[in-house]
């Protein structure tokens, strides 16, 4: 019996959740899968109401689940940067969920500003190390708001920092077995010390643990422009925190666009959380008009992260027959030609008769 915490949040996330946890079901049906869901109100609304966003209560409470399920988070009457660092960051801190995991996928039918690529070019996975570097808030300010003003937040990364996710991600490639590459992202001839470090422990831990997976280094500029001229060539790409931060969103955008990127943050020991990318949309708030699948595809990453890879695989060819099939028009909010309960029908439907 598997118990999920399931965090709807602001704006559509309730929408597209429900939707998620409807597809799940399905699944776990199929399949004869335990589970029961609880749920929490951190978000906005819970915020503006007590001023209060994930306290150390909720930490602890959230210890007690195998995974986590997250809607979205945000809202125009709150400052940006507020919701994500007290909730969103705080959860990855305490829970040490050291890897971002992000993959990118184009299936069938869906819409990619890159000419002449189809789903057979786009199919990488980015696992972006998730706990260290500038986010951890090292440096400092002094003489603020004066002309002299100086800030600083430095890249700090331990050798023990490195070596789990650089792991990680030689097990996911040996797991994922497609194309048996990892490449590393970096900037090692700028960043001398933090991307010397990056370096030396991809090509040690590749070369005494996984000679069966190729090592491929590409500096961060370059591997923006692969991404889009060549996606193809990619199959694993592991990364720090802040060049992880920026091409996974470039990954969303060639893969249809944020409403149908999802993530998982991960500890791959402990507590995991899955959310999709897109954000709480409050602007479709309570019009049935969302796009549901990134939080679909979240609900799927739960399950093969749980050890569940035959119900994940299922709902993944679902989606598959279902976007093959034409029948979902656009990604876009309001274009899809089904509506978010709809579409969360036809692919729990799909699941069911596989």
């Amino acid at each position: 019996m598997y118990k999920i915490a399931v965090m709807p949040g602001d704006g559509t996330g309730p929408e597209v959740t429900r939707e998620a946890v409807k597809v799940l079901d399905a699944a776990c049906k199929k399949y004869n899968i335990k589970y029961e869901t609880s749920a929490f109100d951190f978000g906005a609304r819970r915020y503006l109401k007590t001023g209060e966003l994930l306290p150390d209560a909720g930490v602890e409470d959230l210890k007690k689940f195998d995974a986590i399920l997250l809607g979205a988070i945000g809202h125009p009457d709150v400052k940006p940067g507020i919701l994500e660092v007290g909730i969103l960051l705080k959860a990855r801190f305490s829970f040490d969920q050291y890897i971002n995991l992000r993959p990118v996928k184009l299936y069938p039918n869906v819409w990619t500003p890159i000419k002449d690529k189809g789903p057979e070019d786009i199919d990488f996975v980015i696992v972006r190390e998730n706990t260290g570097g500038l986010y951890t808030g090292v440096g400092g300010v002094t003489m603020k708001g004066t002309p002299h003003e100086i800030a600083i937040q430095s890249m700090v990364y331990s050798r023990a920092v490195v070596e789990r996710c650089i792991r990680y991600a030689y097990e996911y490639t040996r797991k994922r077995d497609r194309a048996k590459t990892l490449t590393l992202c970096q900037k090692s001839n700028v960043l001398t010390n933090v991307g010397d470090l990056w370096v030396r422990v991809h090509q040690e831990v590749g070369t005494s643990d996984y000679p069966d997976i190729k090592q491929e280094y590409a500096h961060v500029d370059a591997t923006t422009m692969w991404m889009v001229k060549n996606p193809e060539w990619f199959d694993v790409i592991v990364t720090s925190n802040m060049f992880g931060d920026i091409i996974t969103d470039l990954g969303a955008m060639i893969q249809g666009g944020m409403g149908i990127a999802a993530g998982g943050n991960i500890n791959p020991e402990g507590l995991s959380m899955f959310e999709p990318i897109g954000g709480s949309a409050p602007k479709y708030e309570g019009q049935n008009v969302i796009n549901p699948l990134a939080a679909i595809f979240a609900g799927m990453m739960m399950l093969d992260t749980l050890g569940e890879a035959e119900a994940a695989e299922a709902i993944d060819k679902a989606i598959f027959k279902v976007m093959e099939s034409g029948k979902i028009k656009s990604m876009a909010a309001g274009k899809m030609g089904m509506s978010t309960t709809q579409v969360g029908d036809v692919v729990a439907d799909t699941v069911a008769t596989l």
